[in-house]
């Protein structure tokens, strides 16, 4: 879903094609290409093409996050209907020079508020390598709990899933680290 939200910090807001320098930085990132795959986005060229694809595809949402002070991008929290999944994932991303400032969980925690106050899911997924422990440690934190693994093109996935209807998440503060 692509929502225009604002939290302390930043603000989220929905990809759009003047993003194109930011996503052809963020997909070749050494996090990028180790835990997520290359997209072989080598241009601004490319990294239209890749963001028009995503604006077609009713299945898929980017959202940027972006520091308020300078509106500098900093990462994407990302909303997926897969065909091979009953229920929604949410992922996220950072360029590296963000990370550790809690930028990623601010972004993600107050997305998935705002979607769970309007839409009704029993369950909302993460899907991350197991060897991606930043992303399985922030995945944890935004109350995930490990459900299951799966193979997907050979390569072995952990699935995350957090129930919608738990009283925990909805007074939880996004700040509190």
């Amino acid at each position: 879903m692509y929502k225009q939200i604002e939290t302390e910090r930043l603000l989220i807001r929905p990809i759009k094609m003047d993003d194109k320098t930011f996503i052809l930085n963020l997909l070749n990132t050494e996090g990028w290409l180790q835990f997520i795959g290359d997209r072989n986005i080598k241009n601004t060229l490319d990294a239209e093409i890749y963001i028009q694809n995503i604006l077609n595809n009713k299945q898929v949402f980017y959202n940027v996050f972006l520091l308020k002070e300078t509106t500098q991008p900093l990462g994407i929290v990302t909303w997926l209907h897969r065909d091979n999944h009953i229920f929604p994932d949410i992922g996220f991303a950072m360029l590296p020079e963000f990370t550790k400032k809690g930028y990623a969980f601010e972004a993600t925690f107050k997305y998935m508020e705002d979607i769970r106050s309007q839409v009704k899911f029993d369950k909302i997924l993460a899907i991350t390598q197991p060897n991606n422990v930043q992303s399985i440690n922030l995945i944890k934190k935004l109350g995930f709990k490990y459900e299951r693994q799966s193979i997907k093109n050979s390569q072995i996935l952990d699935i995350y899933a957090i129930t919608c209807n738990t009283k925990k998440y909805k007074t939880r503060k996004y700040l509190t680290i």
